[in-house]
């Protein structure tokens, strides 16, 4: 069952008339569960793809194999690509793009702990870049993650 704020999220984004896709890296296709759980999910819901690996950021969604050497897999950086790909191939009003470290043996740093994550979502009026270090077991961060998206999303267009 999606949480109340993803519920909420859904529902101002049909609101709008508006659709939403994600390129999810740490949260592996869980956003788009979440999201498909929703009341307005076939009013909103273009689609997903997972990137999980290198190899479908670099192959599918050509993220240049330079610039995950230089800020590596999990990064600002690197998402925000996520994010501009992902909007080419789905045409979405609203891009979601999450990478990040949900456990122990990717790019972690002590600047860069497990629980690190970081957003890039596009919407007409507005691009959003966010990074968060959540705490907890790698379903909590996950959602968590899935949590602030909507939130980040809903203070976006509620604005507007």
């Amino acid at each position: 069952m999606p949480s109340d704020i993803v519920m909420k999220c859904s529902k101002a984004i049909a609101s709008k008339g508006w659709n939403i896709a994600f390129a999810e890296s740490a949260t592996a296709g869980r956003m788009s569960a979440e999201f498909a759980m929703t009341t307005h999910s076939g009013e909103i819901l273009r689609g997903g793809i997972v990137c999980y690996d290198v190899f479908v950021k670099e192959q599918i969604l050509n993220i240049p194999h330079a610039i995950i050497e230089k800020y590596t897999p999990e990064s600002a950086e690197v998402t925000q690509i996520l994010a501009q790909q992902a909007s080419k191939i789905f045409n979405s009003k609203i891009t979601v793009a999450i990478t990040g470290l949900t456990s122990p043996g990717g790019s972690e740093t002590q600047e860069k702990p497990v629980g690190t994550i970081f957003f890039y979502i596009t919407t007409p009026t507005e691009k959003i870049s966010h990074r968060e270090v959540f705490h907890g077991t790698p379903e909590e961060i996950v959602l968590q993650t899935i949590d602030k998206t909507a939130k980040l999303i809903i203070d976006s267009i509620s604005s507007i």
